[in-house]
Parts: structure tokens; C-alpha cells; sequence
């Protein structure tokens, strides 16, 4: 990519770029620049091969270079910047690697009048404790952040090639304003290292030190770690972005004040929900990170094999998603047991607290909700991040449109390149204000129309639950009779809890009908196994021979037993044991045996009962004999991925004969499913689907791009081993 590099400071940072760059043949010549003091380390660099030669003189070391890297202390910069200035060539790209970005911009002003358009600022967020190229690794970069801070009159080219060339050493590459950066570095790292020394330094001075330090657990050890760094570069560090520092300080100033009251006043409530909020930001943060920089996680299923046993798969996600919302829209305390801990339904719990909602657990399924009533919700300081969840952020929309303040939904980057538009346009027409991108994606500004909203009579173009729900949400705040007519019936999951919580929902025949009228009243919800996660074993007992599964206390609500009804026109062996009601909904135990399965024409009727089932359907199908058909299933092409065209296009990988159309699909099955390297294209139930698929596979099947696989199912890969499948699951 380069010819030559210079690495002004080879050490730490420096050297890993050096070796890093080396390894993935990023530049054929690597030299070093240094001072008379650094001899020593420019000559292990050298002989340890680091670098292929160093240079005391400026001149000699940046002579033909294509691309100079100042990795000195940010301190530095401006030191460097005027050793540069006399042989600064427009033919070179320069950048560096300060974690100070106005102060490195200040500096290239400073030196040059103006920053050069050949300097692109850029700051890699890794490093250790330790210090000098013989700390240096290869790895250092890789799956880290690094950020790039152009100004308005950067070399477009320039900044092109930086960025590959930082993505090449394995970051994930940012652009942003600089003082924006500061910003966020300031929060993110340069406070935390401040409040570590700042720990260290009172609890040293203390007499009693010895003690102290002897007795400390490992969390202190963890969190001081990083006073271990380098005092003189923190010291410039914090001199340099003292402008974001301070606010910073302040604000934790204020923060510590805040526990100091609770704690002398006794406040044991405020205090948990303070350390609550924090628990749950921090698994937010933690999610975040495993969603955009985690290694890509793998499927590696061995054919064959049988399904053998009994188990109980996690709570039902649609109706765990609703036990907070409505929960947290009641008067009084709610206890749910049974709730599914995903990070779907998290991200839920999390708006809620988000927004002033008071919620204990989840505690292996058990959370405990203190409803602040229909009208008690408060304006989140920050966005709302929802991962993952369409569910989330479709419902949302509709409760925040009448809510008397704004608001902001966000997602990963699967979610926001789903349509929001089937919910933000008949939102619009009751007078809703939501924004969305160009494309009808999140993220949506939404800002609350309180008493504004007005009810509409909506007949649902397509069957969705979640616009069914969204807009039933959005009518209880809404003048006069909302209401919703759906072309199929679709899970009524929301109609069924509403009442529950004593709030008035009225159904003539296929519509749905609520008014701002009603209150909710707390109530304790019992949420029953996903019938959505047993599908795969449903599909997967049937579908291998010498199967035997039973499957506890499942949700049968009927409008979600499509995938049943489907499977048994299949010729499946599924008997519904014990059935009976838990908290108004239909609940039993699934007795599922091997049968040989035959190929259908699925009744359109069914469609919207099996939505979520049918990457999997599509996997029996595969071992049906005969052609099975499926149309009327359009919405399939808009969940987390086109879910149509991708099941076709992985079970073409294996074989199998299968052919998309716009609205469904035709397999013509029976013959023998193959092996094959599928994706799931993030898409969990596609990956889990391809899973299943391996019973009756005659070669190993590998499903790549799995990670999303916990934002429903989590215990998927145990429970699936633990009753026979030959599943590993890997990293890479």
C-alpha cells in the first residue's frame, strides 16, 4: 500500500503499527525517527525487526516516504509538527495518533498557519500500561476503534487512504469533528483514568495504607488498573483536553453528592435505583460492543443425529416485551415471572428505566415492576437504544407519539435498515410527529404530541401484530375510538394483556377497538415458553428419525399455533398435553415424535399465525416428499433480513431445491440435504434454522455470522446439544 513508512516514535503504539503493517504487507520499507536518548530502543526496534532502519536526522528518515506517523506524546505534537515543517512534501500523507485532537489540530495551526491537507488526525483507541517497542504486538488494533478527525480541507484521497490503511491493521474506522472526539474521550477514557489515580493517590496518603492495600479484592485491582499508565502522558493528556475534562468533573462532583445524600438519608430505593440504571447502562454498553466489534460468531453442525428428551425453552419474547410496557403504564406493583432474558426484551426493560421506571431484576425470569401509572413516564436524557428489537422500537413509536415529551429510537445496524414507515404513516394520520431517515429508517425523532392525537379508523394493508399493537398503544392517547382492522388474524398478545391489566379493548369480529378511557391496574404475569423457540425443535424432532421431544408449559395462544397447524398438515405426530390457561393465556406441553413429512400447499389463512416460523418451516419443507408452496408471506422480505431470498438462497448451498418468489417460496423437497458454508446475514432465526437443518444433512453444515442468535435464544446452542444435535459454536 505505501513504499515507505516513517514511524516518528517507535514505541508502544508505534512499534505495533510497524509490526502490524509488516504482517499484513501494508508498506515495503519501515523506518523509525527518533532523538539521541531513544538510541536504545530505535536499536531493539532494528533488531528485533520492528523496523528495517532508524535515523536520528529528520531530513535523512521522512526523505521519499509516502506516509509519516507521529506517534510521540500528544504533548510532542507541536515539536514535531515544526522538526517537519522544513521538509514537508505534498507528495507524503501525514497523521498521527493523539488522543487529544483539538490540541494536535491547535498545534498544526500553530506550526503551519493552517492544518495542511496531506495531515489526516487520527486516534486508535488501544494501548496497555506498558511503554517502548519491546511492549509492541501485532495484534494491537485489531477489532478496536480508531477514529479520524478531518477538517473541511482535508485531501479526500488522503483521508481515503488512511482509512484503509488503519482498516487494514484491523480497525473498525470512525469519522467525526474533533471536538466531538474530545468529548467523547474525555467521558469514556481520560475521566476514568483521573478518577483511578485520584483513588489510589487518598487511599496511599491514608496511615493506614499497608492495610488497605493488603485486604483490597480483585475489583479494586480491575479498577485501578489503568493508574498503573504512564503519569507523564496522562499528565499531557489532561492538560490537553482540559476544556472537556472540567464539565466532567463537575458533573461526577455532582453525582457523588447526590449518593452521599441518599446514603445519610437512608434513601435504600433511590440508592438501588441509581445503581440499578448503572448496572443495566453498563450490560447496554457491553451489548453494544459485542453487536459492532465482537469476533464473528459460527455454527458448525455435524449431519445427522436425533432429538431426544425433555426441556423448556425460555419465555415468550412478544409477550415479555409487553409485560414492561404495560407494566410500567399501571398503577401499582407488577411481578412477572417467566421473562425472557434476551437482549431484545432487555432493551425494552431498558427504555423503560430510561425513562423513569423503577424495575427490579430480571432475576432468573423474575422482575418486579413499579408502574408509574399511564401518564408517569419521563423524557429520557439520552436516545434510546434498542439493539436489536423492531419489536422495541416499532410499539415504542406508537406509545411515545402521545407522550408530552420528545424522544429518540435507535438500533444496531440490523435494525435501522428495517422500514419504520408501515407505523410512522398511519402514526401521521393521527397526528404523530416522528421523523425518519430518507430511506423510512431509524433512527426516529419523535417529538410527544400529549392530548394532540387523534383516533383513526385503520385497516392494516398487510397483517402485523406489531402495527396492530403500535397503534393500539398510540390510541390510548389519543381523542375519541381507535381503531384497527387487521386482513388476518395476528398474535393478540396485546388486546389479551391489556385486559389483564383491567384496560378496556373491544373486538367486533377482525377489529380491534381502544380510546384514551381506561387506566391500567397492576397484575402479576406468568409468562409462558416461547411457541417462536420451540418451533426449531418442533420442526427438528419431526424431521429425524427416532426422534422423542417434550416441551414444557408453551404459549398455544391461537394465533400463534400456525407453526402446529402448519406441521401437522404436514404430517407431523404433535400432541398437545395438559393444556391449560396461566394468566389468560392458553398455555400446554408439546409431545413431539418423528414422522415422515409430506409436502403442502400452505393456507394463506395460516400465514400470519407462523410468520416468525417459517425460516424454519422452510427447513421441513427440505425433508417433506413433495413440492410444498408458500405466497401471501411479503412480509417476510422485511424482518431482520429478507428472510425469503435468504433461506433460498442457503438452502440452494445445500442442495435443496428451492425457489423464492415475491411473496413466498416453492421447495420442491424429499431428496438428501447436502453440507455447505451458509450466512445467516445476521439474522438469528436463519442461523438457528440452518441448525436444525443438520439432522438430516449427509455432510457437516457451517452457519457463519450467528451473534444475533442471543438477541432472541440465547440457551439455544445448550438446549439444542443437550437433546442431540452435534453443535459447535466458535469465534473467528
Amino acid at each position: 500500500m505505501f513504499n515507505k513508512l516513517c514511524i516518528i516514535g517507535v514505541g508502544l503504539i508505534g512499534g505495533s503499527i510497524a509490526k502490524t503493517a509488516r504482517l499484513q504487507n501494508l508498506a515495503t520499507t519501515i523506518v523509525g525517527f527518533g532523538r539521541e536518548d531513544d538510541v536504545q530502543n530505535l536499536q531493539t526496534a532494528r533488531q528485533i525487526g520492528v523496523i528495517d532502519a532508524y535515523y536520528l536526522d529528520i531530513a535523512v528518515a521522512v526523505a521519499d516516504a509516502d506516509l509519516v506517523i507521529i506517534a510521540t506524546p500528544v504533548a510532542s505534537t507541536a515539536d514535531v509538527l515544526r522538526l517537519l515543517q522544513p521538509y514537508w512534501s505534498a507528495n507524503t500523507i501525514y497523521t498521527d495518533v493523539g488522543s487529544t485532537k483539538g490540541s494536535v489540530l491547535a498545534a498544526a495551526q500553530a506550526v503551519f498557519g493552517q492544518v495542511p491537507d496531506n495531515f489526516v488526525p487520527a486516534h486508535p483507541i488501544a494501548g496497555a500500561e506498558q511503554s517502548g517497542v519491546l511492549a509492541a504486538v501485532d495484534g494491537l488494533f485489531a477489532n478496536k476503534r480508531l477514529i479520524i478527525t478531518p477538517v473541511d480541507t482535508t485531501d479526500t484521497e488522503a483521508l481515503r487512504k488512511i482509512q484503509r490503511f488503519w482498516q487494514g491493521l484491523g480497525s473498525a474506522v470512525s469519522v467525526m469533528e474533533a471536538t466531538h472526539h474530545d468529548q467523547i474521550l474525555a467521558a469514556t477514557s481520560h475521566l476514568p483514568h483521573i478518577l483511578a489515580f485520584a483513588l489510589v493517590d487518598m487511599l496511599g496518603h491514608k496511615d493506614e495504607q499497608s492495610e488497605i492495600f493488603k485486604y483490597a479484592a480483585g475489583g479494586f485491582k480491575d479498577f485501578t488498573r489503568i493508574a498503573s499508565s504512564s503519569p507523564t502522558m496522562w499528565t499531557d493528556i489532561c492538560v490537553a483536553n482540559k476544556p472537556a475534562i472540567l464539565p466532567l468533573i463537575a458533573e461526577l462532583q455532582s453525582e457523588l453528592g447526590k449518593i452521599y445524600q441518599m446514603l445519610e438519608d437512608d434513601s435504600r430505593q433511590q440508592l438501588f435505583s441509581t445503581f440499578s440504571y448503572a448496572n443495566q447502562a453498563r450490560q447496554r454498553f457491553l451489548n453494544q460492543i459485542e453487536t459492532t466489534m465482537s469476533k464473528s460468531i459460527t455454527f458448525h453442525i455435524q449431519p445427522g443425529g436425533k432429538l431426544h428428551g425433555e426441556t423448556r425453552v425460555p419465555g415468550d419474547k412478544s409477550m415479555s416485551h409487553r409485560s414492561i410496557m404495560l407494566g410500567s403504564l399501571a398503577e401499582g406493583v407488577t411481578h412477572v415471572t417467566g421473562f425472557l432474558e434476551a437482549e431484545d426484551a432487555l432493551a425494552t426493560l431498558q427504555a423503560f428505566r430510561d425513562m423513569g421506571v423503577e424495575i427490579e431484576g430480571p432475576v432468573n425470569g423474575c422482575v418486579t415492576i413499579h408502574g408509574v401509572g399511564k401518564h408517569g413516564l419521563k423524557e429520557p436524557k439520552n436516545e434510546l437504544y434498542l439493539g436489536n428489537s423492531g419489536t422495541s422500537m416499532r410499539l415504542l413509536s406508537g406509545l411515545l407519539a402521545g407522550q408530552p415529551f420528545n424522544c429518540v429510537l435507535t438500533g444496531d445496524k440490523s435494525l435501522s435498515g428495517r422500514p419504520m414507515k408501515r407505523v410512522t404513516d398511519p402514526l401521521a394520520t393521527m397526528g404523530a410527529d416522528i421523523k425518519t431517515t430518507e430511506n423510512g429508517t431509524a433512527p426516529l425523532h419523535i417529538t410527544g404530541k400529549a392530548g394532540q392525537l387523534q383516533a383513526i379508523d385503520y385497516t392494516m394493508p398487510i397483517a402485523s401484530a406489531q402495527v396492530k399493537s403500535c397503534l393500539l398503544l398510540a390510541g390510548m392517547y389519543a381523542q375519541g375510538e381507535t381503531r384497527v382492522t387487521e386482513p388476518a388474524p395476528t398474535r393478540d398478545h396485546t388486546e389479551r394483556m391489556l385486559a389483564g391489566f383491567s384496560y378496556p379493548v373491544k373486538r367486533e369480529g377482525s377489529t380491534a377497538i381502544i380510546s384514551a378511557e381506561g387506566s391500567l391496574k397492576a397484575m402479576n404475569i406468568d409468562v409462558p415458553s416461547d411457541i417462536s423457540s420451540a418451533a426449531f425443535f418442533l420442526v427438528g424432532a419431526s424431521i429425524a428419525p427416532s426422534s422423542d421431544v417434550t416441551l414444557k408449559h408453551v404459549g398455544i395462544n391461537p394465533t400463534r399455533t400456525g407453526v402446529i397447524d402448519i406441521l401437522r398438515l404436514m404430517g407431523a405426530n404433535i400432541e398437545v398435553l395438559n393444556p391449560r390457561e396461566v394468566g389468560g393465556e392458553p398455555v400446554a406441553d408439546l409431545h413431539v415424535v418423528y414422522s415422515p413429512l409430506k409436502g403442502i400447499d400452505i393456507p394463506e389463512d395460516l400465514v400470519p399465525l407462523a410468520i416468525d416460523e417459517f425460516p424454519v418451516l422452510f427447513v421441513a419443507a427440505a425433508c417433506a416428499e413433495g413440492q410444498t408452496r408458500l405466497s401471501g408471506a411479503e412480509e417476510l422480505r422485511v424482518k431482520e433480513s429478507d428472510r425469503i431470498q435468504v433461506m433460498a438462497d442457503g438452502l440452494l448451498v445445500l442442495g435443496v431445491d428451492a425457489r423464492p418468489t415475491p411473496d413466498g417460496m416453492v421447495i420442491n423437497g424429499g431428496k438428501p440435504i447436502g453440507g455447505g458454508v451458509v450466512t445467516s446475514h445476521g439474522d438469528h432465526r436463519i442461523a438457528m434454522s440452518f441448525s436444525i437443518a443438520g439432522l438430516r444433512a449427509n455432510a457437516p453444515i457451517t452457519v457463519l455470522d450467528c451473534a444475533n442468535v442471543n438477541t432472541s435464544f440465547p440457551e439455544f446452542k445448550d438446549l439444542v446439544k443437550g437433546l442431540g444435535l452435534a453443535l459447535v459454536c466458535t469465534e473467528e
